[in-house]
């Protein structure tokens, strides 16, 4: 997608679609004036309530406007950031509806909505440009077409080729600036959703590497890959066990961005990267085992911040750790009732072979903690089915150490619109994964499946100070249960830990 900004008067904008976006309160304040200048009696109005999202087209201009087409925009109150993602969004998926090609979006009361959303016009921008490109996404890269030909024609029915926004010319390096921050943004986050939805068959550990290593020549970051031998070596007990039963060798990869010039603190990013988890020896039911590709999407969130991060040049130094694997049941495979020793030397009871994801990211945390002691450690995984019946599917649940880091997530959520809620880690949970035989155990006790998950990841950070655990289970992929009009993976956690970083630049 084409994306730029132009100073031209509205009405000599020649464009298959012209958008006028409103919020609630100046589509009273303007609208009628505003349809008048365009050719359009106030009429048009009635039942466009200038909702979040709310689309309207209009027909008919009396030869005011050179665009084919018109549309009404609404941004609801306009008072939150969010309400310019959503609106992007429900846009570029009524574009694509539609099949326009190419559309120009009138921003000439930019600055007023920045003003009514206590924010600037770059951030604005940014979140109404992250939600087009986020709208316009579709996965469907494995589909056949018999014809190339008929494959090119069905292939720009469905894309937005160019997206212009329009503004004053005072208005155009804001405009500028927030376009090209929400373009990194909205494709890193693409790029992870693409991850997500590659199935187990087209996506192993390997492939996880390899797609890190692909980021990080567009970012211009560093990565190194950890293979099998390598990682024997180390004694990360946790990635082995997991990868008992495998046909395919685990990876780890170490991702490192540096900014130019003096970092303001390091985070480390840990994302877990189960590339399909069938539940090992402890077998999941068949129904709905075929989502759990999406088991890796703490690591895709991953790699897609770091990305973000990079290119971005934000004045932090990141770490994007991600261990990864398959879970799968063999002669070979993990039993549950084994113990193993993790790469921390704390030994595991393993009391159920799906509880894998903890164990992967036992050793991840402890080489975090181990060999960068970053300022911060944050790790995204979906890691258990618990904290969807505690939240359902559009929050995650967030479990920390620290209240500050906590509320610095908790309004980054807000913020993006990936929301999170914060759950306890109170030292009462520590007797449920107590263990007779090894040091702990990967099963806790019946109940609390999500805080004795945390509980057990937060014994391998070693008491860092500033740590923070994000299960993403329900958010991360998108089945219809949610609500969502675009089934598959949705990137969950690239928004919201690029806007941490930005906050904490």
């Amino acid at each position: 997608m084409n994306i730029s900004a132009i100073a031209d008067p509205v009405r000599k904008i020649s464009t298959a679609l012209l958008v006028v976006p409103f919020t609630s309160a100046s589509l009273k304040k303007n609208g009628a004036a505003l349809l008048a200048d365009l050719g359009f009696d106030a009429g048009v109005m009635e039942d466009f309530k200038a909702e979040n999202g709310q689309v309207a087209l209009l027909y008919g201009s009396a030869g005011k406007a050179s665009a084919e087409r018109v549309a009404l925009l609404g941004l609801g109150e306009g008072k939150k950031i969010e309400d310019y993602r959503k609106a992007g969004a429900m846009l570029a998926a009524k574009a694509i509806e539609i099949k326009v090609g190419s559309l120009v979006v009138d921003m000439t009361a930019i600055k007023t909505f920045a003003v009514s959303a206590k924010s600037s016009i770059q951030a604005l921008v940014s979140a109404f440009i992250e939600g087009g490109i986020l709208g316009s996404y579709r996965f469907d890269r494995l589909k056949s077409d018999k014809l190339k030909k008929k494959k090119d024609r069905d292939d720009k029915k469905k894309e937005i080729a160019e997206l212009v926004l329009r503004s004053d010319f005072s208005q155009l390096a804001a405009l500028e600036e927030g376009i090209a921050a929400g373009r990194i943004t909205g494709s890193c986050q693409n790029m992870a959703r693409d991850l997500v939805n590659l199935p187990g068959n087209m996506l192993q550990a390997e492939d996880i590497s390899r797609a890190a290593q692909d980021s990080g020549a567009r970012g211009g970051y560093e990565v190194r890959v950890f293979g099998k031998e390598e990682i024997e070596a180390l004694g990360m007990g946790g990635l082995l066990a997991v990868n008992k039963g495998s046909l395919h060798p685990p990876t780890f990869t170490v991702m490192e961005y540096n900014p130019a010039g003096k970092a303001a603190r390091t985070i480390a990013l840990v994302g877990k990267g189960v590339t399909f988890d069938s539940g090992g020896i402890s077998l999941k039911p068949s129904e709905g085992m075929g989502e759990m590709k999406s088991d890796m999407a703490g690591a895709a969130a991953v790699i897609g911040a770091l990305e973000a991060a990079a290119l971005l040049r934000l004045p932090v130094r990141v770490i994007g750790l991600v261990p990864a694997t398959d879970n799968m049941p063999s002669g070979s495979a993990l039993k549950p009732g084994d113990v193993i020793t993790t790469y921390s030397g704390i030994t595991v009871e393993v009391g159920n072979t799906d509880a894998e994801g903890r164990l992967i990211l036992a050793d991840a945390l402890t080489y975090a903690k181990k060999q960068y002691n970053p300022d911060i450690i944050i790790d995204l995984a979906t890691l258990t089915g618990a904290c969807i019946v505690a939240l359902g599917y559009s929050v995650a649940g967030l479990f920390s150490n620290s209240d500050k880091l906590a509320e610095d997530i908790y309004d980054a959520g807000q913020r993006t619109g990936e929301k999170v809620w914060r759950m306890p880690l109170w030292e009462e949970y520590d007797e449920m994964i107590k263990s007779d035989i090894a040091d702990v155990s990967n099963l806790g006790a019946r109940g609390a499946g999500s805080v004795t998950a945390a509980k057990f990841l937060e014994k391998f950070t070693d008491g860092h100070k500033k740590w923070a655990h994000i299960d993403i289970a329900g958010p991360s992929f998108a089945s219809g249960k949610g609500g969502a009009k675009v089934a598959g993976g949705t990137g969950f956690g690239v928004r919201l830990i690029v806007d941490l970083l930005k906050t904490w630049s």
